[in-house]
């Protein structure tokens, strides 16, 4: 039941953060998210550096606050402190290749629900709903293998903390996310090629055609 809790935790909040922000700045928390919109043409050049340096800054906050909450519990030891990583630090001891391939094609899969759910044509209002549950159910299966990452900001902060071996483990959850992100960017621009490509897109936003 604790396993069930965390997965929905996760994919809820990627929900309710859509719904709360997306109308602001796009709704990305996500650097792999950022650069694969950028590849589909639907965030502009000049907001992918100031974005994904906010996300990292994010992450690392929020793993700086999940961390004094939980070192106030007596006997509380940090152990990887939700970290990703392969071999010895995957949860299921999965090696480099396979930790690399879960996070390329889960990523992958993500980012092409999120584009698609945002196109013109999409049902309008709900982009949040399927972001969420792809977010959960991406969960159920990557986390015996990697922990999840599919969000290199995410993978950043808990393995700062976690320190060590995590820290030089980070590599892979920056750089097969990204593959992946972008890999769907470019597949989705082929596809959605009749939609303008125009400034930064935010979640549900409708584009007329060129």
């Amino acid at each position: 039941m604790a396993g069930i809790g965390r997965l929905w935790r996760r994919g809820s909040g990627g929900l309710t953060m859509a719904y709360a922000v997306g109308h602001i700045s796009g709704g990305h928390f996500n650097p792999a998210v950022t650069l694969g919109l950028w590849a589909a043409g639907r965030c502009a050049t000049k907001h992918v550096i100031p974005y994904v340096i906010a996300q990292v800054i994010g992450a690392i906050i929020a793993a700086l606050v999940l961390w004094l909450i939980a070192s106030g519990k007596a006997g509380w030891m940090a152990g990887g402190f939700a970290a990703n990583g392969y071999g010895n630090l995957s949860p299921g001891k999965y090696g480099l290749g396979s930790c690399f391939l879960t996070e390329v094609v889960m990523t992958f899969f993500f980012l092409f629900i999120i584009i698609g759910t945002t196109s013109k044509g999409a049902a309008t209002g709900f982009a949040g709903i399927p972001i969420g549950l792809a977010l959960t159910l991406i969960h159920l299966v990557s986390i015996p293998v990697t922990n999840t990452s599919v969000n290199p900001a995410r993978s950043t902060g808990p393995a700062l903390f976690a320190g060590g071996e995590y820290i030089a483990q980070l590599w892979l959850f920056w750089l097969a996310p990204i593959i992946g992100a972008v890999i769907a960017g470019l597949l989705t621009r082929w596809m959605y090629e009749f939609e303008a490509i125009v400034d930064t897109v935010v979640v549900e936003e409708r584009r007329g055609t060129p």
